[in-house]
């Protein structure tokens, strides 16, 4: 698969970024880098921006994303689209819990941010890519300006909206121009905890806190509303997709993941 774009902060000078035209503000995301691409076979093939992954062997953090690109995109909009599905790789961000505590409920696990187009050996343009992006079912990141001039931005007094995806101001702004070039500004006022510190826990007493009947009921809810059986087996795996998705990875750090699956299984079960 292609490699992501390079996003370097607009403090040392993009080429071309500020260089006159247009310029399109979108909301600067904490989660783990996901890319994904659908092979002439007809498997997935999904990555993070060190290496790719069969959907199967995903890192646990990731499992949410690959099961709702799967489950969300319209693959037959995407083969009628292209002679060929493979030479094209799908961007975007997999929001999970690198720091920053966003409101789970409501955002999606994949926001769209670019796409690579084998065939014109580059990236679309990002008003292309907001499209393609819609029309496969999937949600592109949020945009906090769109067309605006180059001329009237300026990075030292600009002032960060409200996030659209929790209480609070955004981590930041990636900025792109229609002619390639973009580059991050990042919000000095948000403390994103890159490394917390938290108290050691053992696997059975971390899956006491997260399996409770509050959070079984809602894997339930949401499998009945989209007309899928809740079985044991499909509410514990989309259980533990929650999980991994919305405790920061230092939980999980030193702990026997092996005691940890077997006790969220057996409290899953009683829970159900």
């Amino acid at each position: 698969m292609h490699q992501f774009r390079d996003l370097p902060p607009v403090s040392t000078g993009v080429d071309g970024l500020l260089d006159g035209g247009h310029l399109w503000l979108q909301e600067l995301l904490v989660g783990g880098p996901f890319r994904f691409q659908l092979q002439s076979s007809g498997r997935l093939r999904v990555g993070d921006d060190e290496a790719e992954y069969d959907p199967e062997d995903a890192p646990p953090q990731y499992r949410h994303t690959v099961r709702h690109v799967r489950e969300s995109c319209d693959w037959s909009a995407l083969r009628s689209a292209v002679d060929d599905v493979q030479s094209v790789v799908f961007f975007g961000r997999a929001i999970h819990n690198r720091g920053l505590d966003y409101d789970w409920e409501r955002t999606p696990s994949f926001l769209g941010t670019d796409v690579w187009v084998g065939e014109k050996d580059a990236f679309l343009g990002v008003d292309t890519v907001e499209h393609v992006f819609e029309r496969l079912g999937l949600d592109p990141v949020n945009t906090f300006a769109k067309e605006l001039r180059a001329v009237d931005f300026d990075p030292s007094s600009y002032e960060f909206p409200q996030s659209a995806w929790y209480d609070g101001p955004a981590a930041g702004v990636v900025v792109r121009n229609k002619r390639g070039a973009c580059g991050t500004l990042e919000n000095p006022a948000v403390d994103v905890a890159e490394d917390p510190s938290v108290d050691p826990t053992t696997a059975e007493e971390l899956a006491a806190e997260v399996v409770t009947p509050s959070r079984v009921q809602r894997v339930v809810a949401t499998l009945e509303r989209q007309g899928r059986p809740a079985t044991f087996d499909a509410v514990y795996d989309r259980l533990l997709e929650s999980v991994f998705r919305e405790l920061h990875p230092s939980r999980f750090a030193d702990l026997d993941r092996r005691v940890f699956r077997s006790t969220v299984a057996e409290r899953t079960r009683r829970l159900r």
